[in-house]
Parts: C-alpha cells; structure tokens; sequence
C-alpha cells in the first residue's frame, strides 16, 4: 500500500551492457520508460575483459514484465534479461501549483502516513520561468519551495 510502510511487490528487471553507443542506450531508456516502466536507471560497471559497461535495470508492475522484457530485448543488444520479484516502499505524493513573482511553479508533496515529509519543485516549470526570466534557476527554485511550504502550511486539512 502507498504512503506506508506496507512493501508492494514489484518486479526488478536487468541486464548488463557492454556494446551499445550513449545514444542508443538513452534511445532505449526513453522507450522503457514511455512504455511503462516505474522507473529505469543505468549503473556504470566493468564487464569481462575490463570493458567499460553499463546495467540496465528497469522496476516495473508483475503485469508489465513480459511486455517490457520484450522491449529491453528489442531495443537494446542484450541476450537476456534477469528478472526478481523485489518488495518497495513508496511515499505518497501530491502535486500542487504555487504561484511565484515569475509565474506557476508545480510541486511534488511527499507525504508518509498523512505527513509532509518535503517538497520539490518541478525542475521542467522553474528552467522554463528562469529562462523567459533571465533569472537563475536556483532562485525560481528556492522561490518555489519555500511558497509551496507556505501553502501547506496554510492549508494542512486539504494535503492527505
């Protein structure tokens, strides 16, 4: 169950890299991801012969496995993947709009057990307000942050 500290069951699927150009593995990244993953990451690693490499690993729902097994191996040079049932812990999120002096800022509230654990700004909303701007990025940031605190703060029974 989201939000506490029950486990879910999802399926961690992975595969080692040795041959595939910094374009093709983020070609492939962006396919798995679109394609539903829960999350997808590279870890850099030696493989034989002390080549450089990457892992592809890829968290994903019991249901998409077999679908997104498939897409690893269509997209990338691996022969095979691994695949282990693994147990996560997630915390509830909720996501606001805050006005800033630039423009609306979205913000991800982290919530456990119906508390605010923190708050990060959408970084897509803050580059494009200090781009148009002309301002730097930290300062829509820190802007953002510190409203979007307010907000709740303000307006704790609607945050659940």
């Amino acid at each position: 169950m989201a939000g506490d500290t029950t486990p879910a069951r999802v399926h961690l699927l992975e595969c080692n890299l040795d041959d595939m150009t910094g374009e093709a593995l983020g070609h492939a990244l962006e396919r798995i991801l679109a394609a539903g993953a829960l999350d997808a990451w590279y870890t850099p690693i030696y493989a034989k012969k002390n080549r450089p490499a990457v892992v592809l690993s890829v968290l994903c729902a019991h249901a998409d496995t077999a679908a997104l097994t498939r897409l690893i191996l269509t997209e990338t040079s691996s022969l095979g993947v691994r695949v282990r049932a693994v147990e996560r812990v997630i915390c509830d999120r909720q996501l606001i709009s805050v006005a800033t002096t630039w423009g609306p800022v979205r913000c991800k509230v982290k919530l456990l057990d119906g508390e605010v654990l923190g708050i990060k700004p959408e970084y897509e909303d803050c580059a494009q307000l200090a781009r148009a701007h002309a301002i730097p990025l930290e300062r829509v940031l820190n802007a953002a942050r510190q409203q979007a605190w307010r907000d709740v703060q303000a307006s704790k029974d609607t945050i659940e």
